[in-house]
């Protein structure tokens, strides 16, 4: 077994181990910064052994869902980080909800659980932040290094190799690429990176030497047999071989690998919060529209009577949209215009359009006709970020005209979005426009965290007081 391998296997364990030590020994050390708390006497009783080991189990359990001790190679660091936060997140209410129930809570002082609350989370990044930048340091100097080589000069094997330069940290170095086939039919290699190394026998002699340790073949899927001549020439060496499938010629959103009774699959349009993370967002949209939904009740009323007494017809509006996977939604608006276009076809707002009351004129600029969605939101057709609804007569206009417009139906739509803050907010009235408004929607699919919703909607506060494209 290689050493790098062995690390790979040691490190969950290692780490496991760790955060095992770092929740119960801040618990020992918040009970003996606290007296009142019980002591040092206390703080070695059976109480403390108890919660200390629920408290491990739980987050471990946690650390399953959000799958904090798979392997990290090639993430960045803060993704790890802000995992190993979330699993605390989620392992507090349950921890406290046992100790509600089993009178635990009460036999801790406030400060001593406020230490090891915060506490143990930041032991447990520190120690992953110093075993990153130790680590980047070693490979950085020539340690615990894999060298690597690309069979096949393509354009998926320069970006292979571009990922590679990129994240020293994975500890990969590459050796050169390989091919067989003609000059003529290879992809131009930049300077910046290794060159050509020779053709399949100086790989194979390369594999055999120990030269090379690990293989990517990046040759497209139609070149099966030369793909099965890799591997039968590869075989009789001790190299780690990959094949690096070509699923970038595809518009790929949010894939990911699966397995049907044994037989993998990978899929190329897929909703990227199913699981614990759909979970996530929808507590947080909850949390965070529910408590926006009561602080801004009072100014909502205040609108609503302007809207009612400045212009006639009904407060709110509710239009046809699109929602998740493409389901007819309603969204609440406050009515801003004289007319309710609901129909096969709806014309946008533009700058000066006399539809608009005076009163919408406002709302528009400031996207406070927005604040009923969060009716949206609470009752789960919308999310407070994601991409923009649009009414259901320019889905059906768009659809044939931009390719893989309707995917960006494969997540809720949101109040605010990854388009709106790049500049695409408001009027679409070019294709260049609507297809800049797409293309930041796939993007905020294929990226979606928490911390982005979060950068969005800050974001979303500076575009909104610019007041742009807004009419």
């Amino acid at each position: 077994m290689t050493p790098i391998r062995v690390a790979e296997s040691l490190l969950p364990a290692a780490h496991r181990l760790y955060d095992a030590a770092a929740i119960a020994g801040v618990l020992l050390l918040a009970l003996q910064a606290t007296p009142t708390g019980g002591g040092a006497g206390h703080s070695l009783t059976n109480e403390w052994a108890i919660v200390a080991a629920c408290a491990v189990l739980i987050f471990h359990t946690a650390a399953e869902l959000t799958g904090l001790y798979r392997s990290w190679r090639g993430a960045r660091l803060r993704r790890e980080l802000g995992c190993i936060v979330l699993t605390w997140v989620y392992t507090l209410p349950v921890l406290f909800g046992i100790g509600l129930l089993s009178g635990y809570n009460g036999r801790f002082t406030y400060e001593s659980k406020l230490i090891w609350i915060v506490g143990a989370p930041l032991v447990m990044l520190a120690a992953r932040a110093l075993f990153g930048a130790v680590q980047a340091a070693l490979r950085a100097r020539g340690y615990n290094l894999k060298h690597v080589a690309v069979c096949g000069v393509n354009e998926l094997g320069i970006q292979l190799a571009r990922n590679l330069k990129r994240s020293p940290e994975l500890g990969l170095s590459l050796t050169g690429f390989y091919d067989d086939r003609p000059g003529d039919r290879l992809a131009e290699l930049p300077e910046d990176l290794q060159g050509f190394a020779g053709k399949l026998t100086d790989l194979v002699a390369a594999a055999r030497s120990g030269a090379v340790e690990i293989v990517y073949i990046t040759f497209p899927m139609r070149a099966e047999d030369r793909i099965r001549g890799v591997l039968a020439a590869l075989a009789d060496t001790t190299a780690s071989v990959y094949i690096v499938p070509d699923f970038f010629v595809f518009q790929l959103l949010h894939a990911r690998w699966t397995s049907i009774d044994g037989l993998p699959a990978v899929s190329v349009h897929e909703n990227p919060l199913s699981g614990i993370d759909g979970l996530t967002k929808r507590a947080f949209d909850l949390v965070v529209g529910g408590l926006g939904l009561a602080a801004l009740t009072l100014p909502m009323l205040v609108i609503a009577a302007a809207v009612k007494f400045t212009s006639p017809g009904p407060v709110f509006f509710r239009q046809k949209r699109y929602g998740l996977d493409g389901r007819e939604i309603r969204v609440w608006k406050f009515r801003s215009m004289r007319v309710q276009e609901n129909g096969a076809e709806v014309r946008q707002a533009t700058k000066g359009d006399d539809r608009i009351t005076p009163v919408g004129r406002v709302l528009r600029k400031t996207s406070l006709d927005e604040l009923p969605q969060l009716l949206n939101v609470i009752e789960g057709t919308m999310s407070l970020v994601g991409p923009r609804p649009h009414a259901t007569a320019h889905n059906e206009q768009y659809r044939s005209l931009i390719d893989g417009y309707m995917l960006r139906h494969k997540v809720k739509p949101g109040i605010t979005g990854l388009a709106q803050v790049r500049g695409y907010r408001g009027e679409t009235d070019t294709l260049d426009k609507m297809q800049g408004r797409v293309y930041f929607d796939h993007q905020y699919i294929r990226n979606w965290s928490i911390w982005m919703d979060l950068r969005i909607l800050f974001e979303t506060i500076s575009v909104v007081f610019k007041q742009e494209n807004a009419y």
